[in-house]
């Protein structure tokens, strides 16, 4: 398949279904996250996080002889590492600033520059529908950080950087994408994962702190590169390669859903109503994307 070849439709529908499962394991993350941070900074968490998956995708692909990346491209996938590295970062970060439905929703507006980014650089150009679409899913994401009554600065601090994670998201997004036909699905995700883990190694000693380590943050974050990352992401990437960037994309803001379920559940963490206005306009917008 080309560069800016559409997906078959068989290889779209296989698409569409890693996509849903990747959501599955992604929304395990917000409540992962906010135990391990509880103890441990943003940059211990990621820095954990990333390594673990980086190590367990690794061994698979060893296992499947699947190649690493020429040397020549190295370059290129430090750039790489660095885009996932800010993403997840900023997105832990956020976390500990704001609520899980806004730092959720927010960091999900990824679809918009996922949506502009491939149509310039994949060719994968939205249609009509699909920008009412996303054009109704920023409404929703409007209707949390304008019109939420309980807004503070340090929520708009922690807004800003799920809009950080939200951009870096994206790049990620088309990045995966872009090298469906270059390198094998798990030599590239060990590659980025462990990348982005080396390039936040440095602030995560200067943070480290023993006592911090305790056995529910360690616990947290091993699960934090098992599940959201190692399988998730993995299977993000994959359907990144079977289907459009911005359909796969706008699957995964359904993490929104999930981790505020799971944060009512595990935390008690009941969103406001017109957090709730607007999830379900978010929701809204996804469906005519993807319908």
């Amino acid at each position: 398949m080309s560069l800016h070849s559409a997906p078959r439709p068989e290889s779209a529908q296989r698409g569409l279904l890693l996509a849903v499962l990747a959501v599955t394991a992604f929304s395990t993350s917000p409540i992962l996250a906010r135990w391990a941070a509880n103890d441990l900074s943003a940059y211990e968490v990621t820095t954990g996080r990333l390594l673990i998956a980086g190590a367990v995708i690794g061994g698979v692909a060893w296992l499947r002889r699947e190649p690493l990346p020429p040397r020549a491209a190295w370059l290129r996938y430090a750039g790489y590492g660095l885009v996932a590295a800010l993403h997840f970062v900023c997105y832990i970060a956020a976390l500990n600033f704001t609520t899980i439905a806004h730092a959720l929703a927010i960091t999900y507006t990824a679809p918009v520059f996922v949506a502009i980014l491939s149509s310039r650089a994949l060719g994968e150009r939205p249609t009509p529908r699909q920008w009412a679409g996303i054009g109704v899913a920023v409404l929703g994401v409007a209707v949390l950080a304008g019109f939420e009554p309980t807004m503070t600065p340090r929520m708009w601090i922690g807004d800003l950087l799920a809009l950080v994670s939200a951009v870096c998201f994206a790049l990620y997004s088309i990045a995966g994408r872009s090298q469906r036909d270059r390198t094998g699905l798990f030599a590239y995700a060990a590659t980025v994962y462990t990348l982005a883990g080396l390039w936040l190694l440095p602030l995560a000693m200067m943070a480290a702190s023993p006592v911090g380590y305790t056995l529910t943050a360690v616990g947290s974050v091993v699960a934090l590169g098992l599940v959201p990352l190692a399988v998730g992401h993995t299977l993000y990437n994959a359907a990144l390669r079977r289907t459009r960037a911005t359909t796969v994309n706008l699957i995964a803001t359904q993490e929104v859903t999930g981790g505020i379920l799971l944060g009512i559940a595990l935390l008690g963490e009941m969103p406001t109503f017109t957090s709730w206005w607007g999830v379900g306009i978010t929701l809204l917008g996804i469906a005519l994307v993807i319908r």
